[in-house]
Parts: C-alpha cells; sequence; structure tokens
C-alpha cells in the first residue's frame, strides 16, 4: 500500500477564465445600419442619411464592436446622399447641350 495522497489543485482567486462572447454595446451602430437602409426609401429627406452618416462615424469611435453596422451605415447614407447630386449633375450634363443647340437654333 502506498502512503501518496492524491494532488488536488483548487483554482486561486486571482486567475478568472476569460469570459467570452461578452462584446460591448452596439446602439450607434446598430441604429446607423437602420437609419442607413430607412434612407434608401427616405432619401429625398436628407435628414435620415446625415444622421445615419453622424450615427456611423459616431460608433467607429466610440463602439469597435459594432465597426461592420457603423461602416454600413456610413456606405448605405453615404450613396443615398450621393445619389441625387449625381443625378443633378448628368441632368445638366445632359441637358446643358440641348439647351445651347436650342439657343443656336432661335426658339
Amino acid at each position: 500500500m502506498s502512503t501518496a495522497q492524491p494532488v488536488v489543485e483548487h483554482p486561486s482567486a486571482s486567475t478568472q477564465p476569460p469570459v467570452v462572447g461578452v462584446a460591448g454595446p452596439k446602439v450607434f451602430g446598430i441604429l446607423s445600419l437602420v437609419l442607413g437602409a430607412a434612407s434608401i426609401v427616405a432619401g429625398y429627406t436628407f435628414v435620415v442619411p446625415v444622421a445615419a452618416v453622424v450615427l456611423g462615424i459616431l460608433g467607429l469611435k466610440r463602439e469597435p464592436a459594432s465597426r461592420t453596422f457603423s461602416i454600413w451605415g456610413i456606405v448605405l447614407g453615404g450613396v443615398t446622399l450621393a445619389l441625387p447630386v449625381l443625378a443633378v449633375v448628368f441632368g445638366v450634363a445632359l441637358l446643358a447641350p440641348l439647351g445651347i443647340f436650342a439657343l443656336l437654333q432661335g426658339f
């Protein structure tokens, strides 16, 4: 018979298991994404896309966990803001030659 005692290890109080799956708040990122998606429908208001871009920038700076949501909110809001501007630029570029020809014809 052996007189050796079994070794029992007790976890020390200073070491805690790592916490898995806990992310920071994602409020700004989620709001940015939702407003970016809503700005596709309400794009002519200019308020919703601007809010999506602003909240996306705040989300990038304050909430690293919501980086993807924030980026998509910025992209959707930015595209929605850029579409009317591009439509006016291309409309003027396409219609300006017609106006010049009309002036030359004496209309």
